[in-house]
């Protein structure tokens, strides 16, 4: 049998957590198939990247693409421009992308284009808000892809909806839950992250929240950045909170004159952390503030109430059976989802079907029954 090569793409922070129990998963088929990774460089902090990579426990990619910012336009084009090469090189039997950022839209319209299939990770996700680009690149992907793994089984009802065929469907489950559960014992105790940046150490485990932010629906209008920071403030007069502040984020609330506002003892505000520590982190937490979607699914297989920052999820799971409650950007309600934790403790959720460290496994199993 002549040994095959799959090519993976990762691009942005989240994919490395989908992406490293499928290489990981991929191991056990070491004699048919060869994963080819490519990063594209859509995340571009090389520091961050290495801390991700090293603490994943993900090889070094094969090639990194080094595209970086830009318009969304330009992002998206850069990476097929740059990915058309890599795939006339290594000539591989099945592309796989995971998620929907730029750089999974951009090398499946490129591997469709060569009629190379697509296997698709994180497949069927939908918000319902064509505003989010994510929610665009979710659609458009799906809709190419050959092979659609899912996380949850509402997600199979929306792919058949949009006319895919339920046979190009595989319920998968969660990888982000992989690299949650493979990597929870590791994780760095939230005082030694606090240690690290010279921080208050004399905060309580499961006596703090947890904030983080950088949808810009959120931070690109000042009226609602600002209103969040002062929903946040408020907050922090009955119990502390850490803020690992994305740089996108800080740079927004440094040119609408916003630090000063958060710059008070029982906000913490931290730059951005690794894996590791940010897992370190949110296990401890009373309560995660959000508008990421990872963290909606990471806090439910936790058991954290998250409260979540947008008006609409594409993980409805984590609402109908887990620990997140959508309160959107209104003052009122934050502060209502946010009282009623602190008081009784919050929704306890129940951890969802196939969420179990085992979905890498069940793709991989997947894919070689259907490409190898």
């Amino acid at each position: 049998m002549d040994k095959k090569t799959i090519v993976c793409v990762v691009g942005a922070r989240p994919n490395f957590m989908k992406m490293a129990p499928i290489i990981k998963a991929f191991e056990a088929l070491k004699d048919q198939v060869t994963p080819y990774l490519v990063h594209t460089g859509q995340h571009y902090d090389q520091d961050m990247k290495a801390s991700f990579f090293q603490q994943l426990g993900i090889p070094e990619p094969d090639i990194d693409l080094g595209v970086g910012s830009g318009s969304h336009s330009e992002q998206t084009a850069n990476i097929m421009l740059r990915f058309e090469p890599v795939l006339d090189k290594v000539k591989p039997c099945a592309v796989l992308v995971v998620g929907d950022v730029n750089s999974t839209i951009a090398c499946s319209l490129v591997a469709v284009k060569k009629q190379i299939p697509i296997l698709h990770v994180e497949a069927g996700l939908r918000s319902r808000d064509r505003e989010m680009p994510e929610e665009i690149n979710r659609i458009l992907t799906d809709q190419i892809s050959d092979r659609l793994f899912t996380t949850e089984r509402s997600a199979e009802q929306n792919l058949i909806d949009e006319g895919i065929d339920s046979n190009r469907v595989c319920f998968a489950g969660n990888v982000m839950i992989d690299s949650l559960l493979a990597n929870l014992e590791h994780a760095i105790l939230f005082t030694d992250t606090l240690n690290a940046y010279q921080k208050d150490t004399t905060i309580q485990q499961g006596n703090y929240a947890l904030l983080t932010m950088h949808r810009p629906s959120n931070v690109d209008d000042p009226v609602i950045l600002k209103s969040l920071l002062q929903s946040i403030v408020a907050l922090s007069q009955k119990i502390p909170v850490i803020f690992p502040i994305h740089p996108r984020t800080r740079n927004r609330i440094e040119q609408d004159g916003l630090l000063e506002l958060i710059t008070t003892d029982s906000i913490i505000c931290l730059p951005p952390v690794g894996y590791l520590q940010m897992l370190g982190l949110m296990k401890s937490a009373k309560m995660v503030l959000t508008d990421s979607g990872g963290l909606q699914e990471e806090t439910t297989a936790l058991g954290i109430p998250c409260v979540t920052l947008r008006e609409n999820t594409e993980r409805p799971i984590t609402v109908e059976q887990g620990t997140n409650t959508i309160v959107g950007t209104e003052p009122e309600k934050i502060k209502a989802c946010a009282d009623e934790i602190l008081a009784t403790g919050g929704k306890s959720g129940r951890i969802p079907e196939y969420w179990d460290g085992n979905a890498a496994t069940r793709i991989v199993e997947d894919i070689k029954k259907n490409y190898l």
